[in-house]
């Protein structure tokens, strides 16, 4: 066994992902705080083709060094926006027929394992490091679900949790659609 090279992986340049079709997934973060964890999502978000993600309440943006650096240049392919109106913006795209997830510890949220996926497109709806997703943003969701863990904490980075989410997403999806 070895590794494979940066050529072998074949990565595709900025401009040529920009123009990759996406999965049907978009991220809303409401209220994160941490740019290393703002940067840690959009680099997920580059990983797994996520549509768009949204910046929601005081979550910061882009250009920062901060984010930059666990970012390593995600902030350049992926498709973000800065939201002041989040649940706004969560209204329109239900509207537009996108099913609203939370990522949230609920009375009726689902183990992640469990979850039975609706038909996309989707949005998975992350929140603050501390108090999670306002309540506001929650009442919009159709859906919650949480990672189960059997430690002493109660919850995962919000970066590591959205991760592990959009993995589990993109899984799903996978025999939807053509993603080569």
């Amino acid at each position: 066994m070895r590794r494979l090279t940066v050529e072998e992986l074949g990565r595709l340049s900025v401009e040529a992902y920009r123009q990759a079709p996406k999965f049907p997934l978009r991220l809303a973060l409401d209220h994160v705080r941490s740019r290393y964890n703002v940067g840690s999502i959009l680099r997920s978000a580059d990983a797994f083709r996520v549509e768009k993600v949204y910046l929601g309440g005081f979550t910061p943006a882009p250009p920062h060094p901060e984010i930059h650096r666990s970012a390593l240049g995600a902030e350049e392919s992926v498709d973000w926006e800065s939201v002041a109106d989040l649940a706004g913006c969560l209204s329109a795209l239900k509207a537009e027929g996108f099913t609203l997830i939370a990522l949230e510890h609920t009375t009726v949220s689902r183990p992640l394992w469990a979850f039975d996926w609706p038909a996309p497109p989707w949005v998975l709806v992350v929140g603050n490091e501390l108090t999670g997703i306002q309540d506001t943003l929650l009442a919009l969701c159709e859906w919650a679900v949480e990672i189960p863990q059997f430690g002493t904490k109660h919850s995962l980075n919000v970066a590591v949790a959205t991760g592990i989410v959009l993995y589990e997403a993109v899984r799903h999806l996978q025999g939807r659609k053509s993603f080569s």
